[in-house]
């Protein structure tokens, strides 16, 4: 309230200032000849300012704060003022944004390792231990019979592609990791808060608030799309960075005698091919896990229906954009 005071006296006689803390005019009556300029320098110049400056700074001007404020803008004050006083606003605390950060290795951790591992193995290996279709013609068994030719499983080719199937995803979840502590550092604290939140504890936490169910499918769905966005770019990252090794080192292969010259141009645009087709599915899977949690999150429960679509949306999603290609024949 004294503020608001002093800042109406100023409003109302703005010389005010100039005869209470002029000090030129206090000193300049009293003072003459020499000691009056060096008095008026003196007093000119702000306290301090010349030990920590020197003499050639420029001087200030006088404050007359009245000259510059007008009725709306201190209306403005008191109005602001009124309402954070008299109004239920100290009631409610702000909203906290409370980033955690997964360990940067956690992909490496001796159960996730474990679980991809695993899941690798059974990707590749189950189709191996298919049981082979019985012959029902009798004329194709006696055939089969006089040129017996046992196919021997070779699991040499399984156990690689498991293994560069491991190094992938915990590429992939690697290099998620560094992109949260990315989006913590460069971008602020409300957007990367909201890359990083956990989606279906957010979808309970909506769930809870008795929403529509077209707009709360809608916020689930925005929210995964946040979510889910770091992850989508990290794999996509992983994978246009192994089409650009592969390109590198087909070009780099040293040639040997017989072999066709390596066209470079027609390598750059199998490049190119293939970075837009991963940035497709990519974007396809991103998309299609949004809405898919969204439905997921409406008609199951919110969290494990969350979790589930996103799943779903997410292997769907490239698959269905791929058929889409090949009825279009238009090569993905």
């Amino acid at each position: 309230m004294a503020a608001m005071v002093l800042l109406d006296m100023v409003r109302r006689n703005p010389h005010f200032g100039a005869q209470a803390f002029n000090s030129r005019s206090l000193f300049t009556t009293k003072l003459g000849g020499a000691s009056t300029a060096a008095a008026s320098f003196a007093f000119a110049t702000p306290f301090a300012f010349g030990a920590l400056f020197g003499n050639g700074l420029t001087q200030v001007a006088y404050c007359d704060a009245g000259a510059t404020l007008d009725e709306d803008y201190i209306s403005s004050i008191r109005y602001a003022s009124g309402r954070i006083f008299n109004s239920n606003a100290l009631n409610y605390s702000p909203k906290q944004y409370n980033i955690q950060l997964k360990p940067l290795f956690s992909a490496f951790h001796w159960k996730t390792l474990a679980l991809t591992s695993l899941r690798s193995f059974l990707l590749f290996y189950l189709p191996l231990v298919e049981p082979q279709t019985a012959v029902e013609d009798a004329d194709d068994e006696d055939f089969l019979q006089e040129n017996p030719e046992e196919k021997r499983l070779d699991l040499i080719v399984p156990f690689k592609k498991s293994v560069k199937q491991i190094v992938r995803e915990t590429s992939v979840v690697t290099t998620r990791r560094v992109l949260e502590r990315l989006a913590v550092h460069y971008v602020s604290q409300r957007m990367a808060w909201k890359l990083l939140k956990d989606v279906p504890k957010s979808a309970t936490r909506k769930a809870a608030r008795g929403m529509p169910t077209t707009t709360y499918a809608f916020c689930v769905s925005r929210t995964t799309f946040r979510g889910h966005c770091l992850g989508i770019l990290a794999s996509w990252i992983v994978q246009v960075g192994i089409d650009i090794y592969r390109f590198l080192r087909s070009i780099s292969k040293p040639k040997e005698e017989g072999d066709d010259p390596v066209d470079t141009s027609e390598q750059a645009r199998v490049l190119v091919k293939k970075v837009c087709g991963t940035t497709v599915r990519c974007g396809a899977s991103l998309i299609f896990a949004s809405i898919a949690a969204g439905i997921g999150a409406t008609f199951i429960r919110p969290s494990a229906g969350q979790w589930i679509g996103c799943a779903l949306g997410d292997l769907s999603g490239p698959v269905i954009v791929a058929f889409c290609f090949e009825k279009l024949q238009v090569e993905l």
